[in-house]
C-alpha cells in the first residue's frame, strides 16, 4: 500500500474538489488480486476466491478526507465487483460496485480501478465482492481514522483491533448458491462460523486448525477499540467476551452516544465500534459468537465460533467461555438495537430533516415465483423461492448496468414505477397468512423509485410473515439514514409517530428491521445516481428482495452524475 500526497495530478484534484472536503487529504493506493486460494478450516482443503491470498482480505486504513485508489485484477474464474460498503461515493457513483446496478462485472482476466474519496465519515466500514456469493471469502475491513488534527470523541484507546464475524462452507460458496437457484430451493447452511477467518478451537479437533484460533494480546488496564464487522452472508450474531463489557461508540462509521452492554448484536453488513477495558484478573477469555436466529426454523448449526482475549502473564490453559444469549433471544436483540442513539456533537452530525417530500410504505419478505409449466421446483408448493418489496421481486439486467442505462438514456432496461404503497393491504405480520397462496406469488421486475435531488424521503419498512417471519438487515447504498422508530406487529401511524426520535436517532446504512415488525427511516436524496436498497442476507438477494432509487441530477456540477471512467468494465 502506498500513501502519498498528490496535489498536482489533475484527476486527483478533481476528486478533491468534487468531494467538498475542507482540506486535501492523502491518496491511498493499492492493488487487489482476486484469485483462487486453497484453504483448510474444517479438516479438509477447499478452493475459495480470495484477495491477495488472504482470508480475510487486506484491510484498507485511511484518514477522513483521503482519496482511495484500488486496482482490482481478476485472476479468478468468476465475474467480480467490489462494493465499498457504507462509502457515500459522491461524484464517484461508478465505483459503488454492485453488479449490474452501477457497473458490469470485471470478467476473468480483466481489471478495473476504483477511485473514490472518503469525506464526512470516521469509524469502521468494509469492502466486499458484490457478485454471486463471492463475498463469503472476498472481503476486508475499511478503517477510517480522523484526519490530522482531529480526535475521536472518546479517550484515545491503547490498542485497536478488528473482529470480523463470518461463515465457512466446506464447498465453493458460489456452487452452494448455484445449486439452490437451479431448483428454486433454499441453499445449504454454512458448516462453520468464523472470527477473522478461523472457526476457533471449539469447532473441531484438527490441531493445525485450532492452533490458528485468533488471539488478541492485552496488558492489564489497557483499553482496546474493537472494530466488529459482520461479514457473514446469511447470519446475524450475538457476540460476547467472557467477564468483560463493552462501550459502543460508533455504528456503521457514525458516532453514537456511549452505550454500555455486555453483548453485541450485529447483522450482515453492519459494523459496531466498541471500547473494551482489560479490567479482569490476568487470564484467557473467549471472545465468542453464535447466530441470532429470528426466524422460526430448526437451528441446524449450533456451534460457537471463538477467539481468545489473552492477558499478559496468563497462566491458565483453558479460556473462560461466556454465556451467550439463546439463539432466538429477540428481546435481547431488540434492546440492543433500540438503545443506540447518535452523538449530535459529532462534527459529521446533521439534524433530522423536519419536512418530508416522499412518503413510502414498503412491505417486504419472502414469497414464491412460478416454476414453469409442467415443472416441479424445490420451493414451497413446488414453486421457486422468491422475495419481494411491495410485491415486486427485483431482477437485475444482464447486458448493461442500470446506472449506465440511466446515464446513456438506454430504454427497456428498467422502469420508474416502483409503488409508494403495497398493492394489497392485509394483516402483514399474522402468521395465519404465512402460506396463503393468494399472497405469495411475486411478479418479477426491474422497477425503480425516482427521486428529485435533495428531496427528503421517509420510508415505513413493514416486515411480513409470508412463508416465515425474521429480522431482515436492509442496506441502502449511497446514503446513511436516520432510524426514527422500530416496533413489532403492523405499523400504526397513530401510535408510532409519538415514538419518533427526532433529536438523536441512530444513523446507519444497514438496519435490522425487527422480526414480525417495522421500522421508520428518513434520508435526504442528495446524491445523484442509482442506489441499491436490499436485504443483506445474501440468500434473499437473488430471490429479489431489493429495489433501487434513481436520484436525479441537481443542476450544478457538484450535483451531476459524471461520465464513467475510461476503464469502466463492459458487459
Amino acid at each position: 500500500m502506498v500513501r502519498s500526497s498528490l496535489f498536482a495530478v489533475g484527476l486527483v484534484l478533481a476528486f478533491f474538489a468534487l468531494s467538498c472536503s475542507p482540506a486535501f487529504g492523502d491518496t491511498v493506493e493499492t492493488t487487489f488480486r482476486v484469485a483462487n486460494l486453497t484453504a483448510n478450516r474444517l479438516c479438509q482443503n477447499q478452493v475459495i476466491s480470495a484477495v491477495n491470498g488472504t482470508l480475510p482480505g487486506p484491510a484498507l486504513t485511511v484518514k477522513e478526507g483521503d482519496t482511495v485508489i484500488v486496482h482490482v485484477i481478476n485472476n479468478s474464474p468468476y465475474n467480480v465487483t467490489i462494493h465499498w460498503h457504507g462509502v457515500f461515493q459522491r461524484l464517484t457513483q461508478w465505483a459503488d460496485g454492485p453488479e449490474f446496478v452501477t457497473q458490469c462485472p470485471i470478467r476473468p482476466g480483466g481489471n478495473y480501478t476504483y477511485r473514490f474519496n472518503i469525506t464526512g465519515q470516521v469509524g469502521t466500514l468494509w469492502w466486499h465482492a458484490h457478485s454471486q456469493w463471492l463475498r463469503a471469502t472476498v472481503h476486508g475491513a475499511l478503517i477510517i481514522r480522523p484526519r490530522d488534527g482531529q480526535n475521536y470523541p472518546f479517550a484515545q484507546p491503547d490498542l485497536e483491533d478488528t473482529i470480523m464475524l463470518g461463515e465457512w462452507w466446506n464447498a465453493d460458496p458460489n456452487d452452494v448458491e448455484s445449486v439452490a437457484l437451479a431448483n428454486g430451493s433454499a441453499p445449504a447452511n454454512a458448516d462453520a462460523y468464523t472470527i477473522n477467518g478461523w472457526p476457533g478451537d471449539l469447532f473441531n479437533s484438527c490441531q493445525s486448525i485450532s492452533n490458528n484460533t485468533y488471539r488478541l494480546n492485552v496488558a492489564p488496564g489497557q483499553t482496546t477499540l474493537l472494530r466488529i464487522i459482520n461479514v457473514a452472508l446469511n447470519n446475524q450474531f450475538f457476540f460476547k467476551i467472557a467477564n468483560h463489557s463493552f462501550t459502543v461508540v460508533a455504528i456503521d462509521a457514525a458516532y453514537t452516544n456511549p452505550y454500555q452492554t455486555d453483548v453485541i448484536v450485529i447483522g450482515p453488513g453492519q459494523t459496531t465500534d466498541v471500547l473494551v477495558t482489560a479490567n479482569q484478573s490476568a487470564g484467557l477469555y473467549y471472545m465468542a459468537a453464535h447466530p441470532y436466529v429470528s426466524a422460526v426454523l430448526p437451528i441446524l448449526n449450533t456451534n460457537i465460533t471463538t477467539a481468545i482475549l489473552a492477558y499478559q502473564n496468563a497462566t491458565q490453559t483453558t479460556p473462560i467461555l461466556p454465556d451467550l444469549p439463546a439463539f432466538n433471544d429477540t428481546p435481547t436483540a431488540h434492546t440492543f438495537f433500540t438503545n443506540l442513539t447518535a452523538l449530535t456533537t459529532s462534527p459529521f452530525w446533521s439534524p433530522v430533516p423536519q419536512t418530508v417530500d416522499e412518503n413510502m410504505f414498503i412491505t417486504f419478505g419472502l414469497g414464491l415465483s412460478d416454476c414453469g409449466a409442467n415443472l416441479s421446483c424445490g420451493g414451497l408448493f413446488f414453486e421457486r423461492m422468491s422475495a419481494s418489496m411491495n410485491n415486486l421481486s427485483f431482477v437485475l439486467p444482464t447486458n448493461v448496468s442500470i446506472l449506465e442505462a440511466f446515464y446513456r438514456n438506454i430504454s427497456g432496461v428498467y422502469t420508474t414505477d416502483f409503488p409508494d404503497q403495497p398493492p394489497t393491504v392485509f394483516d402483514y405480520t399474522n402468521i395465519n397468512n404465512s402460506f396463503d397462496q393468494n399472497l405469495l406469488m411475486t411478479p418479477k421486475s426491474t422497477s425503480l423509485k425516482r427521486l428529485r435531488f435533495n428531496s427528503t424521503v421517509q420510508i415505513v419498512l413493514q416486515n411480513t410473515a409470508l412463508i416465515g417471519v425474521e429480522n431482515h438487515p436492509m442496506h441502502l447504498h449511497g446514503f446513511n439514514f436516520y432510524v426514527l422508530a422500530q416496533g413489532f406487529g403492523n405499523y400504526d401511524a397513530a401510535n408510532a409517530t409519538s415514538m419518533f426520535n427526532m433529536v438523536n436517532p441512530q444513523e446507519r446504512n444497514t438496519l435490522g428491521v425487527p422480526v414480525g415488525g417495522w421500522a421508520v427511516i428518513r434520508f435526504t436524496a442528495n446524491n445523484p445516481g442509482v442506489w441499491y436498497f436490499h436485504c443483506h442476507l445474501d440468500v434473499h438477494l437473488p430471490w429479489g428482495l431489493g429495489m433501487a432509487f434513481l436520484v436525479d441530477n441537481g443542476g450544478t456540477p457538484e450535483s451531476t452524475l459524471p461520465p464513467p471512467p475510461a476503464d469502466f468494465p463492459q458487459c
